[in-house]
């Protein structure tokens, strides 16, 4: 009877969801927005359709995710830009870039009322317009992996999963001094 006890309470003992959060980012890239949509398994959007919209809701414009899940939008307006994609199955991305981060992309002046108090000091360029974007295009290359990587570890080791630990580690110390108790009172 106590086995039997035991395997029912093993078998309905809870055990991790295979469920994953969709993770979404955009990033100043040269004189556009690149972007990236995905799963936080490692798993991609790819050919995934993402629409943009613009403070006010209206529709800006439609790119679609490369294989890797990767977008680059060219901006044309100094507004706020909303990127939303619909992934299937609940999963929905939704990342904004503000208006003072896109009027700095497109070279314009930022409105007032939108512009960080503590924005950096302009520096003068050293190198020639061709050698910054050749050099912005292979950071950007290098930095795609090291996001993925940290947005995927994020997603493993979260309080959550650190609480639910130690509540197990509690749970089983209780069952073993349950039966220690029973024992102990049974003799």
């Amino acid at each position: 009877m106590r086995y039997l006890a035991i395997v029912l309470a093993l078998s309905c003992a809870p055990v991790p969801a295979l469920a994953h959060k969709v993770i979404a980012g955009v990033f100043e890239s040269g004189d556009a927005i690149e972007g990236e949509i995905g799963f936080s398994n490692g798993d991609m959007a790819s050919d995934t359709e993402v629409i943009v919209n613009g403070p006010d809701g209206a529709e800006l414009g439609r790119i679609v995710t490369d294989e890797d899940g990767f977008f680059i939008y060219t901006p044309n307006a100094p507004v706020a830009h909303t990127f939303f994609a619909n992934l299937g199955a609940g999963h929905v991305a939704e990342v904004t870039m503000p208006a003072a981060d896109v009027a700095r992309i497109m070279g314009v002046e930022a409105d007032p009322d939108t512009a960080p108090t503590n924005a950096p000091a302009q520096t003068v360029a050293v190198f020639s317009t061709e050698q910054q974007q050749v050099i912005a295009r292979a950071v950007r290359d290098e930095l795609r992996p090291l996001r993925r990587e940290i947005a995927a570890y994020r997603e493993q080791n979260d309080l959550q999963n650190v609480l639910g630990g130690i509540g197990y580690i509690v749970g089983l110390f209780g069952l073993g001094f349950y039966f220690a108790a029973r024992r102990k009172l049974a003799a």
